[in-house]
């Protein structure tokens, strides 16, 4: 019979997967009216503003020396680069297939966890991985209204490489309660975000249709904030491989959002491209390890 806590963690997971899964639709909103930096900027701003209100409410202390280096940097990749990628690849992508090829996060985590010696290349990762790059062919390779840039096919999945890089990154300095790292990270991706605008060039205009005013809101606190503090409270009961799992299921909610709100089209390429990553990242990352039992572990105990 499940507890309290288990139904609340899974009530906690489907919502952050729903409401995740609405983000790369409002990212392209976001686009079609306000410069991708721009609007990313905008975005994260908002974000870093709400979660500096949340850590004063909490009393959290800011962090200084390595630690604060660290969420420093987690910030430059994980919100500065990376979605100055996403934003740039999603004016051309529609969000179900850019929000698919971002669930090759947690294959990507493990292998450039190998490649910083963190871990141990494991072979069902190399399969994994080949999957996952099958995946991609077929998806780039289907047809579509409109032919797929390679920049933007390109941009995304190194939106998806960066977001990685942040996961390892982090292992490499002091801990810092999520909340404060996602604070001071959201402020250094914005600011970083900001600042390639103005370098850019962008007109820096404030949206002028609702239905980009909605995008922005709901990207900024539902999108990152709400999803961010869900993900908090399911990681309070489950381990974080099981959490994880949102990586597979956000894109198919995401699919059948862009097919609603954005009409993109649902492919056979879309489809099967689609199937050949997730189950690439699930073979490759989040498959828990068979365990081997010994001669000792498998005779009776007495209870």
């Amino acid at each position: 019979m499940a507890t309290d806590g288990e139904r609340l963690a899974l009530t906690a997971f489907v919502a952050q997967v729903v409401l995740a899964g609405g983000n790369a639709v409002g990212i392209r909103f976001s686009n079609r009216e306000l410069a991708p930096m721009w609007g990313a900027g905008l975005r994260f701003s908002l974000a870093a503003a709400l979660l500096l209100a949340i850590m004063a409410a909490m009393k959290l202390g800011f962090p200084r020396g390595q630690a604060l280096n660290g969420a420093l940097l987690y910030g430059l990749f994980n919100v500065g680069l990376s979605f100055a990628l996403i934003y740039y690849g999603f004016i051309h992508i529609h969000a179900g297939l850019g929000q698919t090829l971002l669930a090759i996060v947690p294959l990507a985590t493990l292998l450039l966890a190998v490649l910083w010696r963190q871990e141990r290349l494991r072979l069902v990762a190399a399969a994994g991985t080949l999957l996952a790059l099958a995946g991609v062919a077929v998806m780039s390779r289907s047809p579509l209204h409109e032919a797929v840039p390679l920049p933007s096919l390109l941009a995304v999945l190194g939106g998806a490489v960066c977001f990685a890089q942040a996961l390892v990154l982090v292992r490499r300095y002091p801990h810092v309660h999520p909340v404060t790292m996602n604070a001071v990270g959201m402020t250094a991706g914005a600011a970083v975000l900001l600042g390639a605008s103005l370098v850019l060039g962008e007109p820096r205009t404030l949206p002028e249709r609702a239905q980009t005013w909605v995008a922005l809101g709901y990207l900024a606190v539902i999108g990152s904030v709400a999803v961010f503090l869900l993900l908090l409270v399911v990681l309070q009961y489950w381990t974080a491989p099981r959490a994880s799992y949102a990586f597979v299921l956000i894109p198919m909610v995401t699919v059948l959002l862009s097919a609603w709100l954005d009409d993109e089209p649902i492919s056979s390429g879309l489809l099967f491209g689609g199937l050949l990553i997730l189950t690439g990242v699930y073979i490759g990352a989040l498959r828990p390890p068979r365990v081997t039992l010994t001669s000792a572990d498998q005779e009776p105990r007495d209870s």
